[in-house]
């Protein structure tokens, strides 16, 4: 049976006149790799927000290992095992990499019984920051300051501040933003090896990260869903094509 992880059923969100999201449904299973494409406009970035709580939706429902989320506050979901990177970087630049992830593990684990105590020696926080730093192999990193990191580097830190709150699901927006090649290798590779405890959903333009990365493929336009399915069914699709990939791909 498919383990999955998180479920949206019939999501609509308006915005005013502005239907951004139209009766959208899809689910996120542990150990697959979901990307959701679609040309700027589509509504995959609101998806994301309304998934992570950060928007309400107005119609339909949002389930987190089976439970109904749907009212649930961004922070409640966060530590109820959701994690999710943005756009734009979001890290600390004058701290340094594990400072970054230390803190984002704070934020899950928050001991104010022992207000007393330097944070800095907090065992979880710790524990969790070392283990993220290794999963996205910035360990040479551990002590340089995230602002001096490059680009790709800092993509990878925003990925460990998420693993660092220890989540199950990983909402990842446009993390190949900017990259090189060599770089973009490295990501995905790590969305590989990422996927085998989580269930991650990627929003990406680069259509051959997509296709060689995603296990499943779901493609809007206009705020709706117009196909669904695994990758050389998406290549095949000829509303697909038509709409989003352009004839003849």
């Amino acid at each position: 049976m498919t383990d999955v992880l998180l479920s949206a059923q019939n999501i609509s969100r308006r915005f005013r006149g502005l239907t951004a999201l139209d009766q959208v449904s899809l689910s996120l299973a542990r150990g697959t790799v979901h990307a959701v494409i679609g040309t700027n406009g589509a509504g995959k970035s609101t998806l994301v927000s309304v998934l992570a709580g950060e928007l309400a939706p107005n119609e339909g429902s949002i389930f987190l290992h089976r439970q109904e989320v749907t009212s649930w506050s961004q922070p409640r979901r966060a530590r109820a095992g959701l994690g999710r990177s943005y756009q734009r970087s979001t890290i600390f630049p004058s701290l340094t990499v594990h400072e970054n992830c230390r803190l984002a593990a704070q934020a899950g684990h928050q001991a104010f019984w022992n207000w007393a105590a330097p944070a800095s020696r907090c065992r979880y926080s710790n524990e969790a920051a070392d283990q993220a730093i290794s999963l996205v192999g910035l360990e040479p990193d551990v002590l340089q300051l995230a602002g001096l990191l490059s680009h790709g580097r800092k993509r990878q830190l925003e990925i460990a501040m998420s693993l660092a709150t220890r989540p199950s699901v990983l909402l990842l927006d446009e993390p190949l933003a900017g990259m090189g090649p060599e770089e973009t290798e490295r990501m995905l590779d790590l969305l590989a090896s990422l996927k085998a405890e989580h269930a991650v959903l990627l929003i990406e333009h680069d259509m051959d990260a997509v296709f060689k990365v995603a296990d499943e493929i779901t493609v809007m336009v206009n705020g709706k869903v117009i196909a669904h399915g695994q990758p050389q069914a998406i290549r095949d699709n000829p509303d697909v094509q038509t709409a989003y990939l352009g004839d003849g791909e």
